[in-house]
């Protein structure tokens, strides 16, 4: 048996010394480099104790060895594990409990912040940095190469990631390596990816948008990548006319449109503009076209099933709308139990093989979250179009999406509700221009309690990811409830949104 998923990869690599990724600092890593890389990283895991369905977890700076880090972990037959540099120690003790990862990958800087963590059972700490240094780096500078990849069928894990969930504790997504071929290999098609593409790849690689849609994608059409740590607006634009194709979410295009050097001619050479992750405001989609000539692709993901619809790459695309059913996708709507024609609101389902294998070590709530024939309940509500074009017009789980990231307000209500001298608290999502949605915390004090925003958000500093804590911290008597007790937070949508 071959190793699935790196089968696809390899199957379209071009040349060897053709260039994959360039970063802003002029470094070029070709197909053959890459390979090489991955290949003594797998080996080091295999020296490091990693054993096939070992976990993998990475909390590091984005870096060309990342990317050799996930495809040595493929490569390896690990499941790889990414997770958000901005979480706190606090946050990556309950992952690493939860996963149990045998080895936890960390930049140099925070080695002695994860000193002991996971005391249960403990992984192997290595380090890697943004500048391609640390201690897994001289491991595998030193592996022997030629690294055979470990047989991994399609069923197989190849990755696990965390998402929100309704107890306010993420839950592990298992991604299979055929869950990840297939939404690679779809994509590649239906966008019309090929070898002559270069990809401004400004996205973080912790998330499945720029490690999965992009990443994949681009390994799978052996094109490029041009390679940014981190988005600004200003660099970005200065490599338009280098670049074919640009992924992002809404808060690039806001950002985009301040910069004066956005124009025709500067995205002149641009064939594709994609954004997701979050809804994409409608005067964002006119201003961009209209000083681009460029009409933003929108299309509809999330972390358990990689990509499920999109606007066509050739046909018609509709602002507000997410688009169609990918190819081999259904995607249906459901309310009582009966599926809705179009112009009816109804919860999102989806049935394909990008959809994730379950909840890792949650039996029950992956049971919960599939109906009998095999739909994943995604909590979305959604609406056809007689043209058969899907729009997300509300979230049933009530996640706040802010800036592409998801967060779900128990967890967040969960740590001000622990502080002294607050009640309780209910958490919001209100929208921005910049972010989509701006996390917002709505709270009622004790009694005589004189707890202030600041002394909130100072508290939650060291609680939660900066991407979490709320932008506006504001104070009621009281919250409005409905007659079975449970906070209407439309309501409080209502009353502060504007």
């Amino acid at each position: 048996m071959i190793n699935h998923l790196m089968a696809e990869i390899r199957a379209g690599m071009p040349a060897p010394e053709r260039r994959l990724i360039e970063t802003s600092d002029g470094r070029v890593i070709s197909y053959g480099d890459m390979l090489g890389l991955a290949a003594r990283m797998a080996r080091s895991l295999a020296d490091l104790g990693v054993e096939p369905g070992d976990r993998v977890a990475a909390q590091v700076e984005k870096s060309p060895e990342v990317v050799a880090l996930y495809l040595g972990c493929v490569m390896a037959g690990a499941v790889y594990l990414p997770l958000n540099t901005a979480y706190t120690r606090a946050e990556l003790d309950y992952f690493v409990g939860d996963a149990a990862p045998r080895l936890l990958v960390v930049d140099p800087g925070r080695r002695e912040t994860v000193a002991g963590i996971g005391a249960s059972a403990p992984p192997t700490i290595e380090t890697l940095g943004a500048a391609g240094d640390g201690t897994l780096m001289d491991k595998a500078g030193v592996a022997a190469p030629g690294f055979v990849p470990v047989a991994r069928g399609p069923d197989d894990l190849a990755a696990i990631l965390y998402t929100s969930g309704t107890t306010g504790r993420s839950k592990g997504a298992m991604l299979s390596h055929e869950n990840l071929a297939s939404n690679a290999r779809t994509l590649k098609d239906v966008w019309g990816f090929s070898g002559d593409d270069v990809l401004i790849h400004a996205l973080p690689i912790f998330h499945t948008h720029g490690l999965f849609v992009a990443t994949n994608t681009i390994l799978f059409a052996g094109a490029a990548m041009l390679f940014v740590r981190r988005f600004d607006p200003a660099e970005v634009v200065g490599l338009l006319r280098r670049a074919t194709v640009l992924m992002g979410v809404p808060t690039f295009y806001t950002r985009l449109l301040q910069q004066d050097g956005l124009t025709r001619e500067a995205a002149a050479g641009m064939r594709l503009v994609i954004s997701g992750s979050a809804p994409l405001l409608a005067e964002t989609h006119a201003e961009f076209e209209a000083r681009t000539g460029h009409a933003i692709l929108e299309r509809y993901g999330m972390t358990e099933t990689n990509m499920n619809t999109s606007n066509p790459y050739a046909g018609r695309r509709v602002a507000g709308t997410v688009g169609l059913p990918l190819p081999g996708v259904e995607v249906r709507l459901t309310a009582e139990g009966r599926v809705l024609p179009p112009g009816g609101i109804g919860m999102v389902e989806i049935r394909g093989p990008n959809v994730f294998k379950g909840y890792w070590r949650n039996p029950e709530k992956t049971r919960a979250e599939f109906t009998a024939d095999g739909f994943f309940v995604s909590g979305d509500l959604g609406t056809y179009d007689e043209a058969g074009y899907l729009t997300i017009v509300g979230r049933g789980k009530d996640i706040v999406i802010t800036g592409g990231y998801n967060v779900y307000p128990k967890e967040v209500e969960s740590e001000i509700d622990a502080l002294d001298g607050v009640l309780e608290s209910a958490v919001i999502g209100l929208p921005d221009t910049d972010l989509g949605e701006a996390v917002a915390a709505v709270v009622v004090r004790e009694p005589g309690a004189a707890i202030d925003d600041a002394a909130i958000a100072a508290a939650l500093k060291e609680r939660l990811a900066g991407y979490k804590r709320p932008k506006r911290i504001l104070f009621v008597d009281e919250l409005p409830r409905n007659t079975m007790g449970k906070v209407q937070k439309a309501t409080l949508r209502q009353r502060f949104g504007p």
